[in-house]
């Protein structure tokens, strides 16, 4: 025979063990905090710096303007440290203020041209690598594991075929940012005619700032563009049951995965 005790607890455990995720503790009464990158406000600034970075960049080089080159640069540390800066963290804070006090101090020489210029480079070379290293013996794709994740959030299989195409799409995506790698730099010290004279070219294939940025901050950006669009039909064609509904969902989802899940995938 059980006591009156024993009675009241199962229930008490049986609603503990169904309390919602993110509802409030019952020992503490808070809920959970919610990383500050997950929220509405996070997202939307992550969306606002990736798209003012190209944008500042190309009015620098239209004005041939140090100062909009180091706002751009600014623009890009605050996206990179967006995460700990949102939590307050004070490295952050501190490393932030830092960088944008250097790139004023840079604002009027040629150093801060140098540092636009090999951006593109930097960026693209990375993220081909990103992309490249998870293609090694034993590893995951990283667009197989994007792939999954949505599709497991959503309660859908993982097909064989759709872990080839994530394959296959994970190696173009590697080959198209290591091309576009190699033009940004090509890029990049044709916008230089010191080193031009360097390697021993004449100064007069120089380009100005306004051509390389015409070329690395807007034709290459479009590039991408057009290939995630193709990309995009394609995959709607080859698997029409997907986790989302169009274009806007599937951005949306992605971004959903959280903060968490984009960290690890790129380590």
């Amino acid at each position: 025979m059980s006591s009156p005790s024993g009675r009241s607890k199962a229930p008490r455990a049986a609603a503990m063990d169904t309390q919602a995720p993110g509802a409030a503790s019952p020992g503490t009464g808070k809920a959970p905090r919610r990383d500050p990158l997950d929220t509405r406000a996070g997202i939307a600034a992550r969306i606002v710096l990736l798209v003012a970075y190209p944008l500042l960049a190309h009015v620098a080089s239209l004005r041939e303007d140090g100062r909009w080159s180091a706002l751009a640069l600014a623009s890009l540390a605050l996206l990179m440290l967006l995460g700990p800066v949102l939590r307050l963290r004070p490295w952050a804070l501190l490393l932030l203020a830092a960088t944008c006090g250097g790139l004023y101090w840079l604002a009027g020489s040629d150093y801060v041209w140098v540092l636009l210029l090999l951006l593109p480079v930097a960026f693209t070379g990375l993220v081909a690598w990103g992309f490249a290293r998870t293609l090694g013996h034993g590893r995951v794709p990283l667009i197989t594991r994007i792939v999954s994740a949505l599709h497991a959030r959503a309660g859908l299989p993982m097909t064989a075929a759709l872990t080839r195409y994530g394959r296959g799409l994970t190696l173009a995506w590697a080959l198209l940012l290591g091309a576009l790698t190699a033009i940004n730099l090509g890029l990049a010290l044709f916008a230089s005619p010191q080193w031009l004279v360097a390697i021993g070219s004449p100064p007069s294939l120089a380009i100005s700032h306004a051509q390389w940025s015409w070329a690395a901050n807007i034709a290459c950006w479009g590039l991408i563009g057009v290939f995630c669009l193709i990309e995009y039909g394609i995959r709607q064609r080859r698997f029409p049951q997907q986790p989302y509904r169009h274009v806007g969902d599937f951005v949306r989802q992605m971004a959903q995965l959280g903060a968490p899940f984009w960290r690890d995938l790129l380590r």
